[in-house]
């Protein structure tokens, strides 16, 4: 960090790139994504530089700023194709697609995933090849179409550990276990999930270990164990706080709202929705937005508020058009379901 200061302030970009880049390595796994994003904005003062926009936007990305991300992410990769950096295009293309599916984008974010996984074969980057089947797999799953996820992740897996890449096989661990969540088969979830946790903590991945407790919380959740849910839920959300993860924080949000809600606390189930939703909002996850506007709309149903219910409703059909959100049918018929039940209420009276 001595050097790197020092070579800003000696106007030195090559030493300054090639210092800060070194050091954005060693703290983007360790979610120091704020130290990352002032490390690269100082070297970027010294003028364009490819590495500084990839660490910019890795960091941007990793706390709730998806556009921020993309713009810097184009930068780098317009400057790596210049220099014909077949790897680190491969890369940069790899979280470019990683951005626009934590958007809802899932086939722009496939569009972009699949230009990076020949150039990754070609240039030998087993590594990276392993985290694009990941990402690939992760798209399929936000898609509904989860046995074709898991073909992903356990083609991904074998190579992660032939590499020794130690948190890409903890991230493949907490991706298959959501597989099996998403499934409904809770415990095979909780014995990725336990598997992924302890790698996450040994490479001080905070995010990681955030994510991977916030989803222990939502398989015990499926498991009818609520307030163990709850004590993992709360162990993961002052650590998103802590690295910056807007996203991951709403998540978690939604989640806890999700388990009062399942004990018939619907208040307060209410006022976590509340507080996810415009964090969902200002990342710009649509499908995220969807899925709390849902929850709060059936909480508004189970409270008769039928008319808070149906806006929120309509609100939710219409994001789920415009991402191709999988449940897009099964919330046109809640929607009409509930206005159904208005049109009901209105009649009797």
């Amino acid at each position: 960090m001595e050097v790197h200061r020092l070579a800003v302030a000696g106007r030195e970009p090559a030493i300054a790139q090639d210092v800060g880049d070194r050091v954005a390595r060693v703290w983007l796994p360790r979610s120091r994504f704020a130290d990352v994003a002032a490390l690269a904005a100082a070297t970027l003062t010294l003028g364009p530089d490819a590495g500084s926009f990839y660490d910019l936007g890795w960091a941007q990305s990793s706390t709730g700023h998806p556009r921020q991300a993309l713009a810097n992410y184009e930068q780098a990769l317009h400057r790596y194709r210049e220099a014909g950096d077949r790897g680190n295009e491969a890369a940069t293309l790899s979280n470019i697609g990683h951005v626009h599916n934590g958007l809802g984008e899932q086939q722009q974010a496939l569009d972009y995933y699949r230009q990076a996984l020949p150039t990754l074969r070609e240039v030998g980057a087993r590594a990276g090849e392993a985290t694009i089947l990941n990402n690939i797999g992760s798209v399929h799953d936000r898609l509904g179409d989860r046995l074709q996820a898991l073909d992903y992740y356990q083609q991904a897996l074998p190579i992660m550990r032939e590499v020794g890449a130690r948190g890409g096989e903890a991230a493949t661990l907490n991706n298959i276990g959501h597989v099996y969540d998403g499934l409904g088969d809770f415990e095979q979830a909780l014995t990725y999930y336990r598997q992924a946790l302890p790698i996450r903590r040994e490479n001080g991945d905070r995010g990681g270990e955030a994510t991977t407790l916030n989803n222990i919380g939502a398989a015990h959740n499926g498991l009818g164990d609520r307030q163990q849910a709850l004590a993992y839920y709360r162990q993961a959300l002052p650590i998103l706080r802590e690295v910056g993860d807007r996203a991951g924080e709403a998540t978690t949000l939604t989640n806890v709202g999700h388990v009062y809600d399942g004990l018939g606390d619907r208040q307060q189930a209410l006022d976590y929705y509340r507080q996810a939703l415009p964090i969902r909002q200002g990342v710009g996850d649509r499908a995220g937005e969807a899925v709390t506007r849902f929850n709060i709309a059936m909480v508004h149903w189970a409270e008769r508020n039928l008319d808070l219910a149906i806006g929120e409703l309509e609100i939710v059909v219409d994001l789920d058009r415009q991402i191709g959100y999988p449940d897009l049918e099964s919330d046109i018929f809640a929607l009409e379901r509930v206005r159904q039940e208005r049109a009901r209420s209105r009649q009797a009276t």
